[in-house]
């Protein structure tokens, strides 16, 4: 009986504090990872240095001088020498510190070591980034942080910047229009790319810039987002009416470029530009973001008139995108495929659609479509995205990087909401003005009279 007493006092509360550790960690893995996870990777780190660095081939022989001093004072064997750490810093994701390569060390062999490195520090991944010459940067992610997205609070919005999905090294993904104008989103039904949207439309509420849609789903995309757009087409018929009155806005900014670079002899180099952003701020147009759902509405055609039609909104979309950044005007094109087949302008659209959101998708030629031509690795790692994570996606630029993104979950409530709390952010565009979109009258909108009124009685 004492025995079993004994074994309850001191195996009670060791099975309490395990079950609650892997309860923790299963629901509330940053908790666990402040808590358990963080003292005893630092530990692992602090420990195993430099006998991780030589198993993965990353120290060097060290110099004469250095040979000689330890064999002078210690008499010790020489060892190779790792790359010098910088101090760790602890963050609520996991660790981050920095390394001085040695020389004749590159970033890239940190880099291919990488796998290495997580399996020998316990940590979900590891991830490397060159802050300048000779120095890299080891981020350390305790775990999966695509899991349950939760934003940084230190990622907040700028001008033209919206902090739209989380990455998998734990930084957020931001959308800069000033750096990529334009972009395009793939993704299939319940992918995520809704979401990825609604974020998008959201993050702009609240800035000076006109918003228009084009949503050929008669619009249940973007329609709840009325109060805060300039300007929404529904149709194919409304949005051959829309893009003339854009390319048409776009040609005016032009001339109002065209008339500030009057150069005389006398004129201030600081006065002399090519876009609308050396315009003075007084003079300079609000920016103008396009939003287009359902791209492929727009090619299909079943008569000779729509192949008319379509033809002429593929050239003024091509316009759009290879002359809008000048004249502050940014394409955000989604849809579920967008290739060759769609027809003639389709590629060539593509080409100018410099970022590239690929969600799930039901096919490996829809991938190649979003991320073969920027970044063929990528491909694969777009078709491994599970049903079961919707908002999930690979994100990618010309220049040939790419990541793993996740989009917060965002309710089409409460962006309409903050989209209406946002209406008075709508700028006066009179080019725009005739397709403003008509605005629903809430319930709560209506007048209550502050006197209840009282019957006559005779």
């Amino acid at each position: 009986m004492t025995n079993l007493a004994t074994v309850l006092e001191v195996g009670g509360p060791l099975a309490a504090l395990g079950g609650g550790a892997a309860y923790t960690r299963a629901r509330h893995p940053g908790v666990y990872w402040s808590a358990v996870g963080l003292p005893i990777s630092t530990a692992r780190l602090l420990s195993s240095y430099g006998s991780v660095m030589e198993a993965c081939g990353l120290t060097v022989a060290p110099s004469r001088l250095r040979a000689l001093a330890v064999k002078a004072t210690t008499r010790r064997e020489v060892r190779p020498v790792p790359p010098r750490r910088g101090v760790i810093r602890p963050t609520s994701t996991g660790l981050r510190l920095r390394l001085r390569l040695a020389p004749g060390q590159e970033p890239a062999d940190v880099a291919a070591s990488a796998e290495r490195l997580r399996h020998a520090w316990g940590v979900h991944a590891v991830y490397v980034s060159t802050v300048k010459p000779g120095v890299v940067e080891l981020r350390l992610v305790g775990f999966d942080v695509l899991r349950r997205v939760r934003m940084p609070r230190a990622a907040g919005g700028e001008f033209l910047k919206v902090p739209v999905a989380l990455r998998e090294d734990a930084t957020a993904f931001v959308r800069d229009y000033r750096t990529i104008p334009h972009q395009l989103t793939l993704g299939a039904t319940l992918s995520g790319k809704s979401m990825y949207l609604r974020h998008l439309v959201t993050g702009l509420a609240r800035q000076p810039v006109a918003l228009v849609g084009i949503d050929c789903k008669r619009g249940v995309e973007l329609a709840p987002f009325a109060a805060r757009l300039s300007a929404l087409a529904t149709d194919p018929d409304q949005a051959a009416e829309l893009l003339p009155a854009l390319i048409k806005e776009m040609e005016d900014r032009y001339d109002l470029i065209k008339a500030r670079q009057g150069i005389t002899p006398g004129t201030p180099a600081e006065e002399i530009t090519s876009d609308v952003w050396g315009l003075p701020e007084d003079e300079r147009p609000v920016p103008i973001v396009l939003f287009v759902d359902e791209v492929a509405e727009l090619f299909l055609v079943a008569t000779r008139k729509e192949e008319e039609r379509r033809d002429e909104m593929v050239t003024q979309f091509i316009r759009l995108a290879q002359l809008g950044r000048a004249a502050g005007i940014y394409l955000e094109v989604c849809g579920q495929r967008f290739g060759a087949e769609l027809g003639k302008g389709a590629t060539m659209l593509r080409a100018q659609l410099t970022g590239r959101v690929c969600h799930r998708v039901n096919d490996e030629a829809s991938a190649k479509m979003a991320l073969g031509d920027i970044a063929p690795e990528a491909v694969s790692a777009a078709c491994a995205i599970a049903p079961e994570r919707p908002g999930l996606a690979v994100a990618g630029d010309t220049s040939g990087g790419w990541s793993r993104i996740r989009t917060p979950y965002l309710s089409l409530g409460e962006a309409a909401n903050r989209c209406r709390e946002s209406a008075h952010f709508v700028p006066e565009l009179p080019a725009l003005e005739h397709f403003r979109p008509a605005v629903p009258v809430q319930q709560g909108d209506t007048p209550v009279p502050l006197v209840k009124p009282r019957p006559v009685t005779g």
